[in-house]
Formats: structure tokens, C-alpha cells, sequence
């Protein structure tokens, strides 16, 4: 396997003990993982399992305490800001509340052209660009104009996904970016991810608790469970024969739309839980 895009080696995060004589917080321990170019890596599990921080940590928005985020060759565990700024243009985040990560006050249009105005990029192809977002995400030419809160939830995202597109990265970081949808939308947002992803060869980090989301997006799937990997490879090996327990808890526990199929699957998760002991 070639080079990685990203390569995450042995991160362990700890945040400082609250009151007196507290032990430091270990939200990751010993983790590793890599992403390669154009590749999507889901990155799945329970809250409180380290996913998002992870994420953060790629971002630089978690504290790495040991270990290595290597991107493109480049040590970035401890970037500076200055440093941070540059990478802009290469790594972006999509977040999950869509409404929240926009400024309500400015248009489309504006929200768009910011990165591309700090770039100092030339305003007819700073235009050009944003014409191109507005058709790559499907959203009406005449979006431009208008404020965030005019639009759906699905529609917001699909803003705040051409936002983390205009500098055209190589990475993105998806912090639950469906979990907030209806399902048809979900579906919709998820298709748009895969087309973007084979139109601009684009990666992904898709942090996720739903491991049918992972399922339907990611080419390699890894479950953290109390802030360690406890199973990674193969996307349809994961999310269909998963081997570590917790993987198989999360497995049984997925919804699924056909009735028996459930019933069965609802009896499968009750004994697998008697022989674990749980």
C-alpha cells in the first residue's frame, strides 16, 4: 500500500484531573489508524468512545499527549497556529449540527467566499468557484444570495459541505454530519459524500455512532470503544462480520426496516449478551 494521506501513530490524549490531586482524563489511548488519498475511513462507535476526539486531534482542536498525526509526511501533533492556517487549504471538518457551524447573519454566498477571500483568490474566480460548489453540492444557482436559516437542514449541510470543499482539500474530517438528518435525507447526504469523493478523489475521516452509516460510506471501517481501536479493516468485513464483541453488540443493535429480520437479529443480540455475561 502506497504512502498515506494521514497517518495517525500511537495517539494517546489526556486532559487535565478537575480538583485537587485529580488524575488526568485519558480520552485516547495508544491509537492508530491511517487514511490513505481518496480513501474513506469510518470511524465508528459509542458517545464517551473517543471518536470525535480523534477527529479533534487530526483538527488540532484536542491536546495529542504522545504519539504522532502525520500528514502528507509532515508531523502535525503540535502545529502552530501559523502552521494551522496553511494546512486550512488541505484539511477541513464537516460539523455536525449544520445550523450552528453557519453564520447566521451572512449569505451563501459570503460564507463561500470567506476561505476563498483569505487565500486572497481573485473575485471573478472566486465566483466561478462558488458556482461550481453551488452545482457539485446540488443547490439551486440562486442560493447565493440567500441566509442559512431559508434553507432545510439537508440543504444547510449540503452549504457547509461546499464551504469545507472550497479550498479544495485533500482531507476532510465528518464529525457525525448526517446524525442530525431525517433518514431520506441521510440517504441523499450520503450519496452526495461518495459522488464528491469520486469526482474530487477527496478523503475522508467519518466519525459516525450508526454503523449502517459507516456501512453505506466508508472503504475501512475502524470501532473504537473506551477511547481505544478495538477492530479495524475491511468496510463490509466490519459492519457485517464483525469479530470483537463490542463490534457485534453494535451490529445486533442496528435497526433494520424488514420486522422478522429484527425479531431475529433482537434474539441474536440477547444471546450474545448471555454469553458475554452482560
Amino acid at each position: 500500500m502506497s504512502t498515506p494521506l494521514l497517518d495517525i501513530q500511537n495517539v494517546t490524549v489526556e486532559y487535565p484531573g478537575h480538583g485537587f490531586r485529580a488524575k488526568p482524563f485519558r480520552a485516547l489511548h495508544d491509537v492508530s489508524l491511517d487514511v490513505q488519498a481518496g480513501e474513506c475511513v469510518g470511524l465508528v462507535g459509542e458517545s464517551g468512545s473517543g471518536k470525535t476526539t480523534l477527529g479533534r486531534a487530526v483538527l488540532g482542536l484536542a491536546p495529542v499527549t504522545k504519539g504522532k498525526v502525520i500528514f502528507r509526511g509532515e508531523d502535525i501533533s503540535h502545529a502552530s497556529r501559523a502552521d494551522r492556517r496553511r494546512l486550512a487549504s488541505d484539511i477541513q471538518v464537516v460539523f455536525q449540527d449544520p445550523y450552528t457551524s453557519l453564520n447566521p447573519s451572512l449569505t451563501v454566498e459570503q460564507i463561500l467566499s470567506e476561505p476563498l477571500t483569505v487565500r486572497k483568490v481573485p473575485r471573478a474566480e472566486s465566483w466561478k468557484r462558488i458556482k461550481d460548489l453551488f452545482e457539485m453540492v446540488r443547490l439551486p444557482a440562486d442560493s447565493g444570495n440567500r441566509l442559512p436559516r431559508e434553507f432545510s437542514g439537508g440543504q444547510r449541510q449540503r452549504i457547509a459541505i461546499a464551504r469545507a470543499l472550497a479550498l479544495k482539500p485533500q482531507l476532510i474530517v465528518c464529525d457525525e454530519p448526517v446524525s442530525a438528518l431525517d433518514l431520506s435525507t441521510q440517504a441523499r447526504v450520503l450519496e452526495l459524500f461518495k459522488d464528491i469523493q469520486e469526482q474530487t478523489n477527496v478523503a475522508y475521516l467519518f466519525v459516525s455512532h450508526d454503523l449502517e452509516v459507516v456501512r453505506h460510506i466508508s472503504h475501512r471501517v475502524a470501532v473504537m470503544y473506551r477511547g481505544e481501536i478495538v477492530e479495524f479493516g475491511d468496510g463490509d468485513q466490519v459492519t457485517s462480520r464483525p469479530h470483537h464483541p463490542y463490534t457485534q453488540r453494535l451490529f445486533f443493535a442496528a435497526p433494520i426496516a424488514d420486522p422478522v429480520a429484527q425479531a431475529e437479529r433482537r434474539e441474536e443480540r440477547r444471546r450474545l449478551l448471555a454469553a458475554q455475561g452482560a
